[in-house]
Formats: structure tokens, sequence, C-alpha cells
């Protein structure tokens, strides 16, 4: 009988987001059972009454470190006993924690040249997968376990207080905000520079937005340097008073809340997008050269879409074309067409 799985994450928002389709699909399987999470301490809010997590598992940066990570993994596994280990990773580091546990029934890990003796069952991605398909392929060797078939939910899910969403929602009309006219959050600027669809392309694209919608922007934003740029594209949209620079997300637990009060989500590609989807907003997204829209845009929903270079010449064609001219692949007139179309229907 299954009654504790761990599920080891750890890095970056977006996918720690999609990784919450395993632990859905772990608590449909098997109900009774308590699904421990591991995660970055940074991140680690997200998870906070998840419906899907019962207990999470911060590593703080000294414990990601030398002999502080070891001891950190080997009293996580020896504190509690585990009747299965998911190792989503699977690198060398986070390796240890089937090593300390190896009485473990169920090791679970994707299948790499170096874990065949501490992973017992191993599992390989299959052409086509996108990041939530290949996540889920981790729940298959529970079949056995289960005693038929496991069920493999692709729905990813955060969640967050009725409480914390009202307290925000007061917040956001305190700053002006209307709801009873469409509120869009925007992410046009990103934590790794080169990733950002041009700010002359995304500002104009803004001002139609507003113009035609009479839409309220919100921009996401962290840091001197993304702070610079969403002023500088305010202050070419002619400081239009649609666009709200003063609401800050104080944490991730506003982020969600800001997010669970918007109507549209639409900008760069990330982890903003994710938790987007994750709280059923509509969202249009920009992807960047080298992350693959088929990859890291999971299922087939016409409330999720997005746009990338290889919408418009085959990767492997793209050999030979520099960065900035493989994002110039992405015209901006489609981003408007397929973008106000989205809002056409979504926000009415």
């Amino acid at each position: 009988m299954i009654r504790k799985i761990l599920v080891i994450r750890f890095r970056r928002i977006g996918d720690s987001v999609l990784s919450t389709a395993l632990c859905r699909s772990l608590k449909e399987n098997f109900p009774d059972a308590e699904v421990h999470f591991v995660i970055n301490e940074g991140i680690a809010p997200l998870y906070y009454g998840h419906p899907d997590i019962d207990k999470v598992v911060p590593f703080a940066e000294k414990d990601c470190h030398g002999w502080h990570y070891v001891k950190k993994v080997w009293r996580t596994v020896h504190d509690e006993h585990f009747d299965v280990i998911v190792d989503m990773r699977s690198t060398p580091k986070t390796l240890l924690f089937s090593l300390f546990s190896l009485g473990t029934k169920y090791r679970i890990g994707r299948r790499k040249a170096y874990n065949a003796l501490i992973h017992n069952y191993r599992v390989s991605d299959q052409p086509g997968d996108d990041r939530v398909q290949s996540n889920l392929r981790l729940v298959e060797p529970l079949a056995a376990a289960k005693g038929g078939e496991v069920v493999k939910d692709e729905a990813f899910r955060l969640s967050v207080s009725d409480e914390e969403v009202v307290a925000y929602r007061d917040y956001m009309a305190s700053h002006g905000i209307d709801f009873a006219r469409p509120i869009i959050l925007c992410a046009v600027t990103a934590r790794v520079p080169h990733k950002v669809w041009p700010y002359d392309k995304m500002s104009r694209v803004l001002k139609r937005l507003v113009e035609r919608f009479d839409a309220q922007l919100v921009f996401n934003y962290a840091g001197d340097v993304e702070t610079a740029a969403a002023k500088s594209i305010w202050e070419s949209m002619g400081r239009d008073k649609r666009v709200f620079l003063d609401i800050e997300a104080r944490g991730l637990r506003e982020l969600c809340a800001l997010v669970a009060n918007s109507s549209f989500f639409f900008g760069n590609e990330g982890g903003p997008r994710h938790i987007a989807q994750a709280f059923g907003v509509p969202s249009f997204a920009i992807y960047p050269p080298d992350i693959s829209k088929h990859f890291w845009l999971p299922g087939d929903d016409p409330r999720y879409r997005g746009i990338s270079p290889d919408d418009y010449l085959p990767l492997g064609q793209q050999a030979g074309m520099d960065y900035a001219a493989r994002f110039a692949l992405i015209p901006e007139e489609d981003v408007w067409a397929q973008l106000s179309a989205m809002l056409e229907t979504y926000l009415h």
C-alpha cells in the first residue's frame, strides 16, 4: 500500500508549476497517500495550501550545496518512510534522495546513463511529448501498485485563498483599477534579457491593445533592469493612464492573487504565463528562439496560445541565422492579429 510519496522538482517557477499535473495525478491514483514536494525555498510559497500537495519541503540556498545538501537530503528521506520517490530531474545531484533510501520500493526517474543502479524504474520521453506529458510518464511505473492502468491528468493548477484574492483586489482598486473593465497582466520584459521580444514592437502592440479594447494594463517586472525597461515602454506609450506601473506583487502569493484578479495574460513566455494557465486565465505568449512552443505550451486548449519563430521557419532551416534574425521571423502584425482575435473572444 502506498502511503507516502516524495516528488523532487527544484529550480524554476515555470517547470515547477507544470509539475503540479504529476502531483494531481498521483493524488487521483492514490487519494489516501501523502504527497511531499521538494522545491527551492524561493518558490515554495506557490505551493503552500495546494490541494494536491500535503507537505512542501523547501531547500534554502545554503541547503543546496556541499554537506548542507547531503545532510538535508538524508534528513528528508529518513524523517519519513516513503513508499515512492519520484525524481523529476534525475540529475547526479538529485540521485542522492534515492541512494539514501534504497529500501523505497518505487524509486522512479528519467532514463539516464548513470542512474540504472539507483532508480529501479526509469522512464523515457516519447517523440511529440510536451513538458506535462513528459512529466506524467513518471507515474506509469505505479500501475502495478494501483492494480490497473494509472490515471494521467494533464491539468495543472495553483491555489490561493479567497481572502488573498479579495485583499489584493482591494489593493488594486485603491490604485485606480476599475473591475468593470478588462485587466491584462503584461510580461513586457523577462529575467533573461535576450529572451525579450523587442521593446519597440511590444510598445506598438500595447498601444493598439489599449485603444481597441480600452483595457487596463498591469506590467509584471522585477529588479532594476526590468523596472527601467517597463518605464521606457510606458514612456513610449505617452504615459497612458491605462498602464499601471505602481501595482506591485510583493512575493509569489501576491502574484497569484494578481493573476486571479486579471482577465488575460499577454507577453513574453515564462513563469507568469504558466501561472496564468494554472489559474485558468486565457493567455497569449511570445516564444523566443530555442524555447519550444510545443514543449512549453502544453495541451491544445484555445484559451492558451502563443507565437514562435518555429511557426514561420522549421528549426533546422534556422541554422546559420543569428538570434536576432530568428526572433525577427515573428511578424508584429501576426502578433497583433492573433492577440486581438483572442481578446475579442475572451474579454467579452
